[in-house]
């Protein structure tokens, strides 16, 4: 297979091609515009009906079913990169889930974004500099100030002044980003498939989930909430859990982890547009300001303003 881009020795993508930067960005996109209204979704979900090891169940045992042919390739458990799994299982799997759908019982959707897929790249982006010495240069370093500025201007007013209690659910997110940093600093490094990787992440969550989460899904279903559940199974399991996941593997392997990371500081401007039509929430000056700096900050820190690649 012709290599599509240059690879250093800690991982990192260097420079790649300008296929790989298409496939990579439209991946990524499709990634972020499926989390932003996950979020929107998970939120009514543990506030309803079904607890979050319940939601949690039906996210994992989608792409368990699913790509099961794939990792049967594979067996159970990885025979190589064993620890960069369990960092991607860590901070992606049954774990992080329950960690982030607790987190949204104390706090507004709202606060959701900014600290979830808004704080992750900026924790990536500090990681890849300080531990694998990674470079990024005065456009793309600017490109995540501009996130930063864009992530505190769209929940900075939330996280300053929280309601009661949502202390708790602030410092759950932020221990969700952390842990999904984690993931997609590691992803590369297992030597696998995306669609492996989802796939055993996915088997192994099922697992520990089953015991706590089935029985809410019976108990939910003889209660007669059997179409929150379907669409909870759609949103979580197949889109969140599969086409998401699988998509944000793919922009990590052709655009690198910062570069990918990037694109979730998009996320949190992507859920205030929702909100928009679907809850009639109309952003303020503050706002369309973190809307319009965390665009511009994902297109500097993904490199899309770069030059065609080696």
């Amino acid at each position: 297979m012709q290599k599509s881009s240059t690879v250093t020795a800690a991982g990192a993508v260097v420079d790649p091609s300008l296929a790989d930067r298409l496939v990579g960005i439209g991946a990524a996109l499709l990634a972020v515009a499926i989390w932003g209204g996950w979020i929107v979704s998970t939120r009514h979900a543990v506030h309803g009906h079904l607890p979050p090891v319940t939601v949690g169940w039906l996210r994992f045992i989608v792409p368990a079913t699913m790509l099961a042919p794939a990792w049967l390739r594979i067996g159970v458990w990885p025979r190589r990169g064993l620890v960069p799994f369990l960092f991607c299982f860590f901070g992606s799997g049954a774990l992080f889930f329950l960690v982030v759908g607790n987190a949204m019982r104390f706090v507004p959707a709202a606060d959701v974004g900014p600290l979830l897929p808004g704080t992750m790249p900026l924790v990536v982006a500090v990681i890849s500099v300080v531990v694998l010495r990674e470079r990024l240069g005065l456009a793309r370093a600017l490109g995540f100030a501009c996130i930063a500025l864009g992530v505190l201007a769209l929940g900075g007013r939330g996280v300053m002044f929280p309601q009661d209690g949502a202390w708790r659910g602030h410092l759950l997110l932020l221990c969700g980003a952390t842990m999904w940093a984690g993931y997609t600093l590691a992803f590369r490094r297992t030597g696998m498939k995306a669609t492996e990787i989802v796939g055993l992440i996915g088997l192994w969550s099922v697992i520990i989930l089953t015991p706590f989460g089935l029985p809410g899904v019976v108990q939910a279903v003889s209660d007669g909430y059997g179409r929150e559940v379907l669409l909870q199974l759609v949103v979580q399991g197949v889109l969140s859990g599969v086409v998401a996941l699988v998509a944000f593997g793919i922009a990590i392997q052709r655009l690198g982890s910062s570069r990918a990371a990037a694109f979730t500081g998009l996320v949190p401007a992507l859920a205030a547009l929702i909100a928009v039509p679907v809850l009639g929430e109309h952003p303020d000056a503050a706002a369309i300001a973190g809307v319009v700096a965390t665009g511009f900050g994902v297109a500097l820190a993904s490199g899309a303003f770069s030059g065609r690649g080696r």
